[in-house]
C-alpha cells in the first residue's frame, strides 16, 4: 500500500516533466517563503559539508570556488573592457 506524496512536498529532481509547470506554481514566492528556501538550502549545506565529524576541505573550498567565480562574473565588464592587455 503505497501512500500517495503529494506534488507540492515531491522534491524538483522526482518531478516529472509535463508536472513542472504545476509544481513551479505551488511554490511559495513571497519574501518569506523565498528566504525559508535560502535557509533551508544553508542548513542542508551546513549540516552537509561543515558541521561533520571528520571534515576535510571540501565545503570551504566550494565557497571559495564560489566566491571567486561570481567575483569573476560581477568584474567581468570592467575586465573586458580593459585596453591595458600585455602580450608576451
Amino acid at each position: 500500500l503505497c501512500a500517495a506524496v503529494l506534488l507540492k512536498d515531491t522534491k524538483l529532481m522526482d518531478v516529472k516533466l509535463g508536472q513542472l509547470g504545476s509544481w513551479l506554481a505551488m511554490r511559495d514566492y513571497t519574501p518569506g517563503g523565498i528566504a525559508g528556501a535560502f535557509r533551508r538550502g544553508y542548513n542542508r549545506y551546513y549540516n552537509k559539508y561543515i558541521n561533520v565529524k571528520k571534515g576535510g576541505l571540501g565545503g570551504v573550498s566550494m565557497v571559495l570556488a564560489g566566491y571567486v567565480v561570481i567575483s569573476y562574473i560581477w568584474s567581468y565588464s570592467h575586465i573586458s573592457k580593459s585596453k591595458l592587455c600585455v602580450w608576451l
